[in-house]
């Protein structure tokens, strides 16, 4: 990566600082203290300092420049990582009015931006530390930009554009991004507006989209099916916590039809073919049997539609309720139907480790 000056232009540090000095020595020699009247009775002359300018340089330090205290790596190394979970930080999602999307990574090859915001101002925005102490983390080598680690002071980016991270912790700049976790009731479409009137999902989030958020489902529950339902406005998290390339898991809570044996699971775990394909299950295990019915744990990494019911029908045991209740790191708990929860910082850091972000 091309170093940055201390104002961020590209270039050597060093020889700046001299053309600076240069500068300044040249103008402490024409407005010394020593000009007419400075010293008179009467009051100031030309040469003496107007009421509120900033003072000019004398004696000993005139025509010199402004020296800077060296960045200590050494505190840097041990400074205390205050960075909070990473949020969406590039704008190249394109949202779609039923919450689909399409994604897309069009980041630059050199995230230098002369227009930007310094790297430390970044980081002090964000609430990682001082812009001191993010100095000392960058010239301490705990801070990369576009996974490319950074170690001049100075840099400008555009944090709307790239991806900062300190310790490998992408660090939150966005503080419009939304995060929510929806226990979705039965009875609700996963969809964001009905045109035959049906209740759905953006029923329950209307005061939020009315106040202006836009919001959007990360996948589809079906209108039987209960539980955690992620809405948020975030499009490259939505993008991979949808797309099975990065195995997402999902647990769910079914009720079934008969009693299912133990000896069930093994047969699944081993593997079922459905009329579209191959399924793999995570995690199969039975929780309880009684007269002529069954509660089974399922945990799968598989978006298809329907898929957890057309393998418990595949296997001879119709599903009667069936409730999500994990997706990843994100636990429905004892959340009640209907209602939101706006996710931790933890949680949502947990999401984007999840998915690589």
């Amino acid at each position: 990566m091309a170093s940055a000056s201390r104002d961020g232009t590209p270039g050597s540090r060093r020889t700046r600082g001299t053309q600076d000095g240069g500068t300044a020595g040249k103008h402490s020699a024409g407005n010394g203290a020593q000009g007419k009247g400075g010293s008179g009775k009467g009051g100031p002359g030309k040469g003496a300092p107007k009421k509120g300018a900033p003072k000019k340089a004398h004696g000993k330090t005139a025509g010199k420049p402004r020296q800077r205290a060296r960045v200590d790596a050494e505190t840097g190394k041990v400074r205390l990582n205050n960075a909070k979970p990473a949020k969406r930080q590039r704008g190249d999602v394109e949202l779609r009015a039923e919450g689909e999307f399409i994604g897309a990574d069009h980041r630059a090859s050199d995230p230098y931006n002369p227009s930007g915001t310094r790297l430390q101002k970044v980081l002090a925005s964000a609430g990682v530390a001082s812009r001191r102490g993010a100095e000392e983390m960058i010239a301490a080598g705990r801070v990369s930009v576009d996974g490319v680690v950074v170690t001049e002071q100075g840099m400008r980016v555009d944090p709307r554009q790239v991806i900062v991270r300190v310790d490998g912790i992408r660090v939150l700049v966005d503080e419009d991004m939304t995060y929510l976790a929806l226990n979705k009731p039965n009875g609700y479409h996963s969809t964001m507006a009905d045109d035959q009137g049906r209740p759905c999902v953006g029923d329950l989030v209307a005061e939020r989209v009315m106040a202006g958020q836009r919001l959007f489902h990360v996948g589809r529950l079906d209108a039987e099916t209960e539980g955690l339902l992620l809405l948020t406005n975030d499009g490259d998290l939505a993008h991979r916590l949808m797309h099975p390339s990065f195995e997402v898991p999902k647990t769910y809570l079914a009720t079934v039809r008969g009693e299912v044996p133990r000896s069930l699971s093994r047969h699944v775990r081993a593997g079922i073919t459905l009329d579209d394909g191959p399924v793999t299950v995570d995690e199969f295990v039975p929780l309880q049997v009684w007269d002529g019915a069954s509660v089974l744990r399922i945990t799968l990494h598989e978006g298809r539609n329907r898929i957890v019911r057309r393998l418990l029908d595949h296997l001879g045991h119709p599903v009667t309720r069936l409730v999500r209740t994990d997706v990843g790191p994100i636990h429905l708990g004892d959340q009640r139907p209907g209602s939101l929860r706006v996710l931790g910082r933890d949680e949502i850091g947990a999401l984007y480790q999840a998915v690589g972000l």
